[in-house]
């Protein structure tokens, strides 16, 4: 992996950390005045939340290494993709029932992740393709 590559895949990396972060920590935080505004359960907020916080943690950790090893990164594009899937199953088959503040929210929400794996995804391409 070259080092512009890296650079790119460790940016991203931490920019997937600090959002993943950020949204987890206001889940948890905020998770009852959430859920009134968006008309989703509480518990799938505070939940949901707790779960971006070690994945924060990890993306963080695999960021700050001078060479993230390729299959941990592949495994948070998998993961990240995974979560922008469900995130639209969620609505899509009714698991849930928000309003149209609550869908926005999960939509943005799962675009955003989705981009933020297709910039991983980039990343590892631009690391494995000799310069």
């Amino acid at each position: 992996m070259t080092s512009t590559s890296s650079l790119f895949l460790r940016r991203v990396l931490l920019l997937d950390a600090i959002v993943s972060g950020a949204t987890g920590l206001g889940l948890v935080l905020l998770a009852g005045p959430l859920a009134g505004l968006l008309d989703l359960p509480v518990d799938l907020l505070r939940w949901a939340g707790l779960a971006l916080l070690p994945f924060a943690a990890v993306v963080a950790w695999l960021g700050r290494r001078p060479v993230p090893p390729a299959g941990a990164v592949r495994t948070v594009l998998v993961i990240n993709l995974l979560w922008a899937v469900d995130s639209f199953l969620i609505i899509g088959l009714g698991w849930v029932d928000p309003n149209g503040l609550g869908v926005a929210f999960i939509a943005m929400q799962a675009v955003a992740v989705a981009l933020l794996g297709g910039l991983q995804y980039l990343g590892l391409r631009r690391g494995l393709t000799p310069a």
